[in-house]
């Protein structure tokens, strides 16, 4: 069976649980493809709800994404409420911010009620990589409180490095109620609550088939799923597995590394407060402490779909060129993983019919987004899909390029790169 890959986030594991492999031919009310938050979001609402679900993962339930992540829970999406707007008129655009409401307080609101230990923090830092972009802050503000969010603060310099230790920042939006947490502990929460809640889970079970008529039934190497309805939630790693959704999300790597512990002192000199932070850059970085005083530091997007042989030295230079008072600590931990992205940035949400349901491409906003996502699936379900229809107003374009889309999606990276360095 897979192990956890090796990061900060495997090594502080609440637990170690492991679940069965499929080798039967079962039947239940829904199956879940996809052990990350997701899955278990909508796993654990259904069963809660009273069906009958059986989830299946490929590797091991957390796995993904969801157990390397950055941890940030992060306000609104990757678009501006203005663009939103322009999508879906202002009320549509209403729906959706009410939606991403809901987003984190469905995290505050499981933590507390399944006791799920994972350093749930909260305080969120937007920073302005350059004086430019202090525009954004500004009019971001202002945005936000056109939405009835004004639980936030604009930051010039100063008052910023008041609270963050780097002079590479000119100044920031800070929030009240975004934050962060540790993702896998989190992910590992919600798998517990699920299986106490009656849900069957099944790692080291790969769907390779879904027959979607008459009735669907997933095919896995030694075993079948039959079930009245499905919900596909490999995000990134569902491959081809439904046709239709390949194409409309991108595989994207991203890394973090994390330092020795600092000391309470010295942790607390480089964010005082403890907020998360991340950067206005096109490509960002994104930034927090640990319980135990590491220093998380993560960025570096890769659109090619490889990853560096020795991930230490090609993020170190992107730290300290933020905080370059780490130059003689000390790096523990450096992983990747792989994200989706959407053409639009937009999360991809619908149902390919009425049996099958789908939710990814969160493009690094899916700490929050992905467990909406997946109590909304399980309330389109159970036959109430409002909010569901909101999410799947958008309509999603295929990535261009068919076979070629990566160095294509690499070559338009590039170009904001250039951007983040002209700007």
């Amino acid at each position: 069976m897979s192990a956890h890959t090796p990061s900060y986030y495997a090594a502080s594991a609440n637990e170690d649980v492991r679940h069965p492999k499929l080798d039967d031919d079962i039947s239940t009310d829904v199956c879940v493809i996809g052990g990350g938050i997701t899955g278990l979001s909508a796993a654990l609402h259904l069963a809660e709800a009273g069906f009958d679900v059986v989830l299946i993962d490929g590797e091991r339930i957390g796995w993904g994404a969801s157990g390397r992540n950055g941890g940030q829970i992060c306000s609104a999406y990757n678009k501006s409420m203005k663009e939103i707007e322009a999508l879906v008129g202002r009320d549509g655009a209403q729906a959706f911010w009410e939606v991403e409401r809901a987003a984190k307080d469905l995290i505050r609101d499981r933590v507390k009620k399944h006791n799920i230990d994972c350093d749930l923090q909260w305080g969120y830092l937007h920073t302005a990589a350059k004086p430019s972009h202090m525009s954004w802050v500004t009019e971001t503000y202002d945005e936000w409180a056109r939405y009835g969010y004004t639980d936030t603060e604009v930051l010039d310099k100063s008052q910023l490095q008041e609270r963050v230790g780097t002079e590479a920042y000119h100044g920031a939006l800070w929030e009240q109620n975004a934050g962060h947490l540790h993702p896998l502990n989190y992910t590992l929460g919600l798998a517990k609550a699920a299986k106490d809640a009656g849900v069957q889970l099944f790692e080291d079970t790969r769907a390779t088939h879904i027959e979607q008529r008459p009735t669907p039934k997933i095919t896995t190497p030694s075993g079948t799923v039959s079930a009245r309805y499905v919900i596909a939630a490999g995000n990134a790693y569902l491959g081809k597995l439904v046709p239709h959704l390949f194409h409309r999300v991108m595989p994207v790597k991203s890394f973090i590394l994390a330092t020795e512990p600092l000391g309470e002192d010295r942790a607390r000199g480089l964010i005082r407060d403890n907020d998360a932070v991340t950067d206005t850059n096109h490509i960002c970085n994104y930034i927090r402490l640990s319980t135990d005083g590491r220093l998380l530091f993560g960025g570096r997007a890769n659109y090619t779909g490889t990853e560096p042989r020795d991930l230490f030295p090609y993020m170190r230079p992107r730290m300290l060129k933020i905080f370059p008072q780490l130059e003689n600590v000390g790096l523990d931990f450096c992983w990747g993983g792989t994200l989706a992205i959407t053409l639009d940035r937009m999360p991809h949400v619908g149902k390919i019919d009425d049996t099958l349901f789908f939710a990814h491409g969160y493009s690094g906003h899916g700490v929050a987004l992905a467990g909406i996502a997946g109590k909304l699936m399980a309330e389109a379900v159970q036959g109430t899909a409002e909010n569901f229809d909101v999410m799947a107003s958008i309509k999603h374009q295929p990535f261009p390029g068919g076979p070629i889309r990566m160095p294509m999606l690499a070559i338009g990276m590039l170009y904001y790169k250039l951007k983040d360095m002209m700007s």
